[in-house]
């Protein structure tokens, strides 16, 4: 290369146009510079001999040396000196200085030339590929825009002027095709440091692609007049956004779509016509899956607050159970993706067949436990009691209250239901025992008799065992076909029985007994999800 045959004012114009070219520090390219040269000068004189090469940042001035290091005995001439000779050059030498011995100039060959070249390359593309990372890295999260360089394997590499980054196909819309020259906006998800150089990761399909794409489109969002909640999308099909509006003033829905749908229009071009709904968003619940739910008419909602699921009722009529669910489930899923709750919907005729199943079920559960007629089962149904369990705890002057009942009989069927535990209770016990499962089971917090059986059934016997268990082992899973509905999976434990975090906690605080993580451990853990939940709530959209 010429760089290190060159001369003086040379190796600066060199170094400097290399610097403007890839952007990167000049004192980078000439510190590379100098590193190229003394690889090439450890070739003429022993790759052992520690040869350092200064180039002066203003002058361009090179100076060559050798470094020896000063010993009481050499054993390696090329890098070691005595004593003695040192303090002949120096004086002042002691054992463990480095003397600097400098070399005359030297002709490089083509190989040496060579070498250093590719020294230099390599130093310029990693400071390159660090300068890239850097500049990206806090980028995370806004839209660019770029040309398409190349397509690999259905991937598509972008050139984004100052880098590249690649489009995964799962990353793009659905039947979307690029080609070379192609202008391409995307949304930057991910910026990671590889072995190859920094990775930057576009998507197309990443729900905060169409919140960006709002705030460039409606000026009330990026003034933070207008924001957005919430956003839920079927890729290239249809899409759900949750928008509130901080002045009483601004009409929300209406800023988002605009004079004539101009916005909301534009979006849509962008996204290849993905239908967009735009939605209210309500800090109630209940009244945000109603407008998620739209078009369809909702009758009543009962929501579940420990287990995050909502109960949705339809009418019968207008087929406005199939308007609510929507073409293969994507109305409802994507309104469960706005909120964050699980979604079930039944018409009115449904509701009341369940209503009257449930209120059946629970006559019989009571008249079998309790050995009491029908009429008491069902006084006890129709006052809302669902198990024996509730009968047991609650206030005995509640039971009393029940129109037909008085004191002695509210104390006879407490009695009779708390009989009815104990021995419900002792039934498992030896069951858990026959089963095999060890007594430290029972210490892990929140395991009742019932799961223990349960987990003995799963061949879950130590504490051990449940520690190395997954939430989905113990609540099940849910998994989509290709092209189809999702398919649910059953977890040891009834869904009914305890919620997901529950479970994710009932795992930990078994792992903390088996020693495998420290109560600090789990306090760190949940402060970290604390604040990523706190950060993403605070997120700006």
């Amino acid at each position: 290369m010429a760089a290190v045959s060159a001369n003086k004012l040379e190796l600066l114009q060199i170094a400097d146009a290399v610097a403007r070219e890839k952007s990167i520090d000049r004192s980078i390219v000439i510190a590379a510079m100098e590193d190229a040269i003394a690889k090439a000068a450890r070739a003429r004189y022993g790759s052992e001999t520690d040869v350092h090469a200064e180039i002066d940042a203003k002058k361009g001035e090179l100076r060559l040396s050798r470094h020896m290091l000063v010993v009481e005995e050499v054993e390696n001439s090329s890098n070691q000196i005595s004593l003695k000779d040192a303090q002949r050059a120096n004086p002042g030498a002691q054992i463990g200085d480095t003397i600097a011995d400098t070399l005359p100039p030297l002709e490089y060959g083509r190989i040496a030339a060579q070498s250093a070249k590719q020294v230099i390359v390599q130093k310029v593309r990693e400071a390159e590929r660090d300068r890239q990372y850097q500049e990206f890295k806090d980028r995370i999260g806004d839209i660019v825009n770029g040309v398409v360089k190349r397509v690999e394997y259905g991937s598509v590499i972008v050139d984004l002027g100052r880098g590249e980054a690649i489009v995964r196909r799962d990353e793009m819309l659905p039947r979307e095709v690029f080609r070379n020259g192609d202008r391409v906006r995307a949304y930057i998800f991910d910026v990671r440091r590889e072995t190859r150089g920094p990775q930057i990761f576009l998507s197309r399909t990443h729900p905060q692609f169409m919140a960006k794409l709002f705030a460039q489109e409606v000026p009330e969002i990026y003034d933070g007049i207008v924001e957005i909640k919430a956003v839920a999308r079927d890729p290239g099909s249809r899409a759900k956004i949750g928008v509130i509006s901080r002045d009483s003033s601004v009409d929300p829905v209406g800023a988002c779509v605009g004079m004539r749908g101009s916005r909301v229009q534009a979006v849509v071009n962008e996204l290849q016509g993905e239908k967009i709904d735009i939605i209210p968003w309500s800090p109630d619940i209940a009244t945000f899956v109603v407008n998620a739910l739209a078009p369809a008419e909702v009758s009543k909602v009962v929501i579940d607050e420990d287990r995050e699921r909502i109960e949705v009722v339809v009418p019968d009529t207008n087929n406005q159970l199939s308007l609510a669910i929507g073409r293969r489930g994507q109305n409802v899923r994507l309104a469960s993706q706005l909120t964050g709750w699980d979604i079930d919907i039944l018409t009115e005729t449904e509701e009341s067949e369940r209503r009257q199943a449930d209120f059946e079920n629970s006559t019989r559960v009571f008249m079998e436990s309790l050995n009491v007629d029908e009429v008491v089962g069902q006084l006890l149904a129709s006052e809302g009691f669902t198990s024996v369990e509730e009968l047991a705890m609650v206030d005995v002057r509640e039971l009393a209250s029940i129109e037909g009942f008085d004191d002695e009989t509210a104390n006879e069927l407490q009695s009779r239901a708390r009989e009815y535990l104990e021995q419900l209770e002792s039934e498992l016990e030896a069951k858990r025992k026959e089963l095999g499962v060890e007594d430290a089971l029972k210490t892990v917090p929140g395991v009742t008799s019932k799961m223990l059986v349960k987990f003995g059934e799963n061949d879950i016997k130590t504490v051990e065992d449940l520690a190395g268990c997954a939430t989905d082992d113990l609540v099940g899973w849910s998994e989509r076909k290709e092209g189809g509905e999702p398919v649910k999976f059953p977890g040891i434990l009834d869904a009914n029985e305890i919620s997901r975090a529950d479970a994710e906690t009932l795992i930990m605080q078994a792992r903390v007994i088996a020693g495998w993580i420290t109560e600090a451990d789990l306090a760190k853990t949940a402060d970290a999800t604390a604040d990523a939940d706190e950060a993403s709530e605070d997120q700006p959209v």
